[in-house]
């Protein structure tokens, strides 16, 4: 394919956005030719085998103005001579008069980088976030009179206002989002309801284990034969493990489990005062992020997997994490909440198990009905697992993406 689709992102790589990592590749094994924007450097200390499988060469942007001054000025110089400039420089004077910060903009000094750096031969933005990647993308596609799209997950689309929804939604060739409540929500601001679409992130299941053994009979009966519990997940509000350190402790002093938890986030020295104050962390690990790799080998060794997600004070929530779509993948038995898309994925005691958010008491009860039955945590497993291949597969996602970016490069904004 000889025309290039810039993929903009707020950081690259991270090791939280495994779904985008594998799109990407699989974007490029369909044929396109790509590049990566990234607003920001990466923070992570490691990365994804599959980052150094994509080829795509990575323009990072100025984060800050201060970062680079003289970059940001020669954009400005190199782009305010286009039309295009000044119509994007009145949207951003309405955008910063509606939202009078620093960060409004920044974003506007990474998009006339981002309008002045990117190759010629890209025609397109396809941007991942509708908050800080798509205010940027909004701003650059109209200084440089390119067309662009959307994907929207989960915070970005519940924690901006609403007029700034509708107007990218009006910017943009289409959009596609993860849940069916996050399309009925897009779809309902949408000028165009055609434009806004629903795509599964998946999986590609040519990278897991095809032949996961879960058949552990461990039942927390036995001290040296504890049930493993795991949860992958940042130490962020939205994530709920405040209520699971609670259920954990109000678990019979009987009942014999190891918590193992993988991820980062500002909230993991609170968590781990909280599991101390609770008298637990004796029978808790904090890994950390780790690789894709080493995540899988911890599902793997484990007995069940918890997330107990929730909607913030904010609105902030999760979407339909991938973690749980991989644990199911290993075929490993699946808690959650039942909130946002996470019950498009897992059905309640058919493949897997959901409780309320923010409630300890029903997430502790679940719990001990889990731990002190292995068979049916192994039947719970082989369910999710046969489930999540049949309807959670990539391929279904990309084959929906690449039909869009076709259509965008050939000047087509119909879906």
């Amino acid at each position: 394919m000889p025309s290039r689709v810039a993929i903009v992102l707020k950081g690259y790589p991270r090791l939280s956005e495994t779904f985008i990592a594998q799109e990407i590749r699989a974007l490029e094994l369909r044929g396109f030719e790509l590049c990566i924007i990234s607003l920001r450097h990466p923070y992570d200390p490691a990365s994804h085998p599959i980052h150094a499988e994509i080829e795509a060469p990575v323009i990072y942007l100025p984060e800050y103005v201060r970062d680079d001054l003289p970059r940001v000025l020669r954009a400005l110089l190199k782009t305010a001579w286009r039309p295009g400039f000044w119509r994007a420089l009145v949207v951003f004077l309405r955008d910063l008069r509606r939202e009078p910060t620093r960060n409004r903009m920044r974003r506007f000094a990474q998009a006339l980088v981002m309008a002045c750096e990117t190759p010629a031969s890209v025609r397109h933005y396809y941007t991942h976030f509708m908050h800080t990647p798509a205010s940027v993308s909004y701003y650059a596609a109209m200084v440089s009179a390119r067309s662009w799209s959307l994907s929207a997950h989960a915070k970005d689309i519940w924690t901006i206002p609403q007029w700034e929804i509708r107007e990218k939604l009006a910017s943009v060739d289409w959009i596609v989002t993860c849940t069916g409540a996050n399309h009925q929500f897009l779809s309902d601001l949408s000028p165009d309801r055609d434009k806004v679409g629903l795509v599964y992130h998946g999986l590609d299941f040519a990278r897991f284990d095809q032949n996961p053994v879960s058949a552990s009979q461990r039942d927390g009966s036995e001290a040296g034969k504890a049930v493993i519990l795991i949860s992958v997940g940042r130490a962020v509000d939205k994530k709920g493990y405040e209520y699971l350190l609670t259920a954990l402790a109000s678990l019979p002093e009987t009942m014999h489990w190891h918590f193992v938890h993988i991820g980062g986030g500002e909230l993991l020295t609170r968590l781990q005062q909280q599991a101390q104050d609770l008298g637990i962390d004796d029978r808790i690990d904090w890994l950390g992020a780790l690789p894709q790799t080493e995540v899988l080998s911890r599902y793997r060794a484990a007995d069940l997997f918890v997330l107990p997600s929730k909607i913030s004070d904010d609105g902030d929530r999760d979407g339909l994490p991938n973690v749980l779509m991989e644990a199911q993948s290993q075929a490993l038995a699946c808690l959650s909440t039942s909130i946002s898309g996470i019950p498009e994925l897992i059905l309640h005691r058919q493949t897997g198990w959901l409780v309320e958010q923010k409630d300890a008491d029903a997430l502790c009860q679940a719990l001990q009905t889990l731990i002190a039955d292995p068979a049916l945590r192994n039947r719970l497993g082989q369910a999710g697992f046969e489930r999540v291949r049949h309807e959670f597969s990539m391929q279904r996602g990309i084959d929906a993406l690449v039909e869009r970016l076709q259509q965008s490069l050939a000047g087509d904004k119909g879906q």
